[in-house]
């Protein structure tokens, strides 16, 4: 009798926290009240306000409630939604890595809350704060989940501060709704919060959300319900100019300039869920500097999107088509063009405008035009770039997506080919979703349209995986035709048919050091059509990985390889080297492993090991992180990369380095300055990026940004640039 009570108490506990997620609601009260933003709860207000507490944990557990838990109040005047949070710990030893806005989340102390304001479990607003009183803002898009978009790089109007008592912290958020885009008559959002505390080693949700689930998940909220609904509010526009100065000199050509150039961009509110952004003679030179890589692949290597008019409601534009192998539409390509040497560089843009948001709770449209110059003397001709997107949502957190993308130019240039005149792409995708997100897939159809244009220009794919706590599957199938082109896109490569499997098997063990362990079967095969299937490229990968309860992950792997070189190939990409012949098969093994410390303390670290067969030789590679925070002013960080490629004669061998150490320094959470030195042999190069900011008003900063390159072998200069650039957010 006694086992039985025991089972019966067992069974009713865990219906009580599954089912929380059903009851996780609270309602946000209407008053006429401003509270001061001071991270202090002494308004009366605060005591007679509903609370969305009993936290759940997601580390190192996910079946009961945290250990330390957070409260949050809210209420709106109509214009603005308050926000009080109070958050229990056992001390006040807070990590923090700086005190500069956008902060990356995991390894310190910080809460951040989730706004699904169309209630679609698509797409969220999210805000920061951390115990310093630093801001984050974010916008979420594709469910959260693991194929999710976390997009750190939008910016908008908001004000927070903390206040670290004992044993506990406090924040207040002042959240315009004007930030926020919801339908007009609204009541409710989705809602969720989720909490690092470094202190008690837990990370924690308000709604639950289960461990083999992204903690940013949207799949998994709760319910905020407002007293009133919410009206039709005039967004204020936003003017935001600014002004370039520059000086600059090519070492090689021995050419300089100097020059200061204006601009600016404008925020235009249509309605409460479109925005209308303008921009005219854009300047990116304060954006950060993209982190060098080592490339001992075949294949270009595309990098994150950094420039903001490009970010609100990016996943619009760019989630279409698969990631990795058959993206169609890749902003970074706005900006860029091929001189007359087939070298890639800088193409000035004239001016955009860009469309994007919610036309109802169901539609979602995109439209963006962006104009870019010509440059006779490199022969790159004047092009207009658009594409046009509009998704549909279907069942609960699914939806249907069509674009069509126009790269054209309306000038003859002698210098361009007939078949460069123009290329369009149609395409139309799938994207499922489940409601629990154990489910997730994609299906998409793409047609390219040239000049020249003779068949074999269709993309499609299929994407399915199947993820539950202790088993996660996926399959991913790929075809690019030879002749399918998206020069606004990103295409790894054509001419292949590709196919992916992967099989992940989950133990949770309920006592040790480990707080999870698994092993994954992660078989990839590519095929050419053009060569009746043929294969050219198989990795078999078989791998173990841990994450341990202080934090700390090992993971180790064994892969098998197989490459037929359609093209000859240097994979050290050394001037003078003999490359690898084409028409040639190779088959090779190799093993990796890789270890990240406890991200929490004041020093960390991350390194990895592989060494096998490469193609006809060996490779040996290896890689350090490290980073050590004085806080909260000061993080310096190193990361190092060796790698050693030995090949028979008359084939190159290459000892490749790429060290790059960065220093951040936040005097204030107004003015921050980093420096970050890059050394590549590889690329012959040793750059180094100073940025210096002072955001001396909302939004609004003054940058003083410092470039300069050199030659690695000669240790001589190859070019160098100062930027001095002013912009002012003015709303009206």
């Amino acid at each position: 009798m006694p086992r039985f009570f025991c089972f019966i108490l067992t069974i009713l506990f865990f219906n009580v926290i599954f089912s929380q997620n059903e009851d996780k609601k609270f309602t946000v009260k209407f008053s006429p009240t401003i509270p001061q933003i001071d991270g202090i709860l002494d308004e009366k207000i605060w005591n007679t306000l509903e609370s969305a507490d009993k936290f759940q944990q997601y580390f190192p557990a996910d079946t009961i409630l945290a250990n330390e838990d957070t409260s949050i109040k809210m209420y709106y005047d109509g214009i603005t939604l308050y926000v009080a949070i109070k958050l229990e710990t056992i001390g006040s030893n807070y990590v923090t890595p700086s005190l500069r806005r956008d902060f990356r989340a995991g390894g310190n102390d910080n809460i951040s809350l989730m706004f699904d304001t169309f209630n679609d479990a698509t797409n969220a607003f999210l805000f920061g704060i951390n115990p310093y009183g630093v801001l984050r803002e974010a916008l979420i898009a594709n469910g959260g989940g693991d194929n999710g978009v976390f997009n750190t790089s939008w910016d908008v109007k908001w004000r927070g501060e903390a206040k670290v008592f004992e044993n506990y912290y406090t924040a207040e958020l002042a959240i315009p709704l004007t930030s926020l885009k919801f339908k007009e008559g609204e009541t409710k959002f989705r809602f969720n919060a989720y909490r690092f505390d470094t202190q008690s080693n837990e990370s924690s949700t308000w709604a639950r959300i289960p461990q083999n689930q992204s903690i940013f998940s949207l799949a998994f909220m709760g319910e905020m319900t407002f007293e009133k609904p919410l009206g039709k509010y005039r967004t204020p526009i936003a003017i935001i100019p600014f002004i370039n100065g520059l000086s600059q000199k090519n070492f090689e050509t021995d050419e300089g300039l100097s020059k200061v150039t204006f601009g600016g961009d404008a925020k235009i509110a249509i309605g409460n869920g479109m925005n209308l952004d303008v921009t005219l003679n854009p300047d990116f030179s304060n954006v950060e500097v993209d982190n060098l890589f080592t490339n001992l692949t075949r294949f270009e290597v595309n990098l994150p999107e950094r420039r903001q008019f490009f970010v609100d409601n990016g996943d619009l534009f760019s989630s279409f088509g698969g990631g990795r192998d058959a993206n169609p539409f890749f902003s970074r390509r706005i900006g860029i063009a091929t001189d007359e040497n087939g070298n890639s560089v800088e193409n000035r843009i004239i001016g955009g405008v860009r469309l994007s948001g919610k036309l109802n709770e169901n539609w979602r449209l995109g439209f963006l035009n962006m104009q870019t110059a010509e440059d006779l003397e490199k022969e790159i001709a004047s092009n207009n770039n658009m594409m046009l997107a509009i998704q549909k949502k279907v069942f609960s957190r699914s939806n249907f997506g069509l674009f069509f993308i126009n790269r054209e130019t309306f000038k003859d240039y002698d210098f361009l080919a007939p078949e460069d005149r123009y290329n369009r792409v149609l395409g139309v995708d799938y994207n499922l979703a489940s409601e629990d997100n154990i489910w997730n897939g994609k299906f998409y159809v793409h047609k390219s349209f040239d000049p020249d244009s003779d068949g074999k220009d269709v993309s499609t794919g299929a994407f399915m995986s199947y993820n539950t706590r202790k088993l996660n599957v996926f399959t991913d199938w790929v075809y690019i035709g030879e002749n399918f082109n998206s020069d606004l896109g990103f295409i790894r490569r054509k001419d292949i048919f590709k196919f992916v499997t992967g099989l992940e098997k989950i133990f949770w063990p309920t006592a040790g050091k480990i707080n999870q362990h698994s092993f994954e079967l992660f078989p990839v095969f590519t095929l050419n059509p053009t060569r009746d299937f043929q294969t050219t490229d198989y990795a078999i990968r078989l791998s173990w990985g841990a994450e341990f309860k202080n934090q700390t992950r090992l993971n180790a792997s064994i892969e098998n390889n197989y490459t037929f070189l359609l093209d000859t190939f240097d994979p050290s990409r050394t001037s003078g080297a003999v490359p690898l012949p084409a028409d040639v098969g190779y088959t090779y093994t190799s093993a990796q492993a890789s270890y990240r410390s406890d991200r929490r303390k004041m020093f960390a670290y991350e390194f990895q090991q592989a060494y096998g067969q490469f193609f006809n030789g060996t490779q040996f590679s290896s890689g350090v992180e490290m980073s050590l925070r004085l806080q909260p002013k000061t993080n310096i960080n190193l990361a190092l990369n060796y790698d050693q490629i030995d090949l028979p004669e008359p084939y190159s061998s290459a000892k490749l380095w790429l060290i790059s150490p960065s220093f951040d320094f936040t005097f204030s959470k107004s003015i921050f300055w980093s420096t970050i030195v890059q050394y590549s042999n590889q690329r012959d190069n040793l750059g180094f990026n100073s940025r210096l900011q002072w955001r001396f008003a909302p939004l609004s900063d003054l940058f003083v940004v410092y470039n300069d390159n050199y030659f690695v072998n000669s240790f001589q200069p190859r070019n160098r640039s100062i930027n001095l650039k002013f912009t002012y957010w003015l709303n009206i």
